[in-house]
């Protein structure tokens, strides 16, 4: 069987998108056998180190391999993405360049379009269209309502192009495939979803390679956070996490002995938290760069507590992936989410942390108080938090996806049966 993604980021972008789509190509091609091809752009954040072919001369494309996944790097612009005309040309660009590379795939089996950006869809149906193949579409996030993030940027008749777009993918999808069941819940309800084609498919975190670690390890001891009391924060520093919050509730907490927020991560709102850092005159703030893959389990281990945020009104549309990563590693967390949110629900049934209004820095502060000063219960929340993590384990999600594909492909043909004249 071979499969054709479509999404902007993949190995070896480090965004949370990109790795976990790395994670799912691998592992269909290692662990079930398919043929992958994916068809990308150049990395929004590389790995330090990686060196990946470019788009040379007047070509859109340029072709490259890892891991057994065929690679198709598609050319776009790399303008700045922190203001609306920089991201709409980055993604028109690429749009344009991912149509032209559908044309040169080896015909697929399953075309399979994510979110990056929000009308890369169209291009993976053109493809399925081309190729008379089944069209996938695996929702990360939802557009337009996302588009609330874009702070220099609002536009109805722009809102209503993406709400048409989306409309048309869910009706021509031969699935949907939903994060969470609010996801779904709002791809039935706002975009006209099929409900008996669309299904929730999690993301995930490989619980063999992240778990529970000690904190005296060489990451920690190499970033000054063995000893300290360490509320981390990882992943994308970016739109929809209204992490201004995190460096007000530091300020707060800035009397607590030994106590470190840390900020392990890069994104477009780094540079913004590191001046408000400085304009508060805290000094319980660190900010650490992407941590190796091979030392992930190890930089998650250095926490003592996690912080998982979401802007209100984005419950559904958005969900915040690097939860699965802190499960894994059997670590209590604050989610800092409205009530809507799966995470909050999920983190007071299996009791794995506490929860804070977003954007509220008073109780966000507070809660990690309470973790501060409650060691063994703070243990015990991350003790239940590993548990619930191995039901979202990579190779389970991954056996979901690969069971997707497998119901698209028809049936074979039932051998035929020699008819046999009875004697005269």
């Amino acid at each position: 069987m071979h499969i054709a993604f479509f999404n902007r980021s993949y190995y070896p972008d480090q965004t949370a998108t990109g790795q976990l789509l790395t994670d799912l190509c691998e592992d269909l091609v290692r662990d079930y056998g398919y043929r992958v091809s994916v068809v990308t752009g150049q990395p929004l954040q590389p790995l330090p180190g990686h060196q990946v072919p470019g788009v040379r001369g007047r070509a859109l494309v340029a072709l490259d391999e890892h891991n057994g996944v065929h690679i198709l790097r598609a050319r776009g612009t790399r303008f700045d993405k922190r203001r609306f005309a920089g991201r709409a040309c980055n993604y028109m660009s690429y749009f344009v360049s991912a149509c032209y590379a559908g044309l040169r795939l080896n015909r697929p089996d399953v075309v399979v379009a994510l979110t990056d950006p929000p009308i890369v869809g169209l291009a993976a149906w053109l493809a399925g269209r081309r190729f008379g193949v089944p069209f996938v579409m695996a929702f990360k996030d939802l557009f337009p309502e996302v588009t609330v993030l874009l702070e220099d940027f609002h536009s109805e008749r722009i809102n209503q192009a993406l709400q048409a777009v989306n409309r048309f993918l869910v009706r021509h999808a031969a699935v949907n495939i939903a994060l969470s069941e609010t996801m779904r819940a709002r791809l039935i309800a706002d975009k006209g979803a099929p409900a008996a084609r669309t299904t929730i498919i999690p993301d995930w975190a490989d619980t063999s390679a992240v778990r529970p670690g000690d904190k005296q390890n060489p990451f920690a001891r190499a970033h000054g956070l063995a000893d300290a009391f360490v509320v981390m924060h990882s992943g994308n520093l970016g739109l929809s996490q209204n992490l201004e919050t995190l460096v007000e509730a530091a300020a707060l907490l800035r009397d607590l002995p030994n106590l470190l927020v840390v900020f392990q991560g890069e994104g477009v709102k780094k540079a913004e938290l590191e001046r408000q850092v400085r304009d508060l005159g805290i000094t319980n703030v660190r900010f650490l760069p992407f941590a190796p893959r091979e030392q992930l389990g190890e930089s998650f281990a250095a926490a003592d507590v996690f912080v998982v945020s979401l802007q209100r009104g984005l419950a559904g549309y958005i969900v915040p992936s690097k939860l699965y990563g802190i499960l894994a590693a059997g670590r209590a967390y604050v989610a800092a989410v409205e009530e809507s949110c799966e995470v909050a629900s999920m983190t007071r049934i299996h009791q794995c942390g506490l929860v804070a209004e977003p954007g509220d820095a008073r109780q966000l502060a507070a809660c990690v108080k309470t973790m501060y000063r409650d060691r063994e219960r703070t243990r015990q929340w991350g003790a239940n938090a590993r548990r619930l993590g191995l039901t979202f384990d990579r190779r389970i999600q991954v056996a979901r996806y690969a069971e997707v594909f497998r119901s698209l492909m028809p049936a074979p043909a039932a051998p035929a049966v020699a008819r046999v004249e009875p004697n005269a």
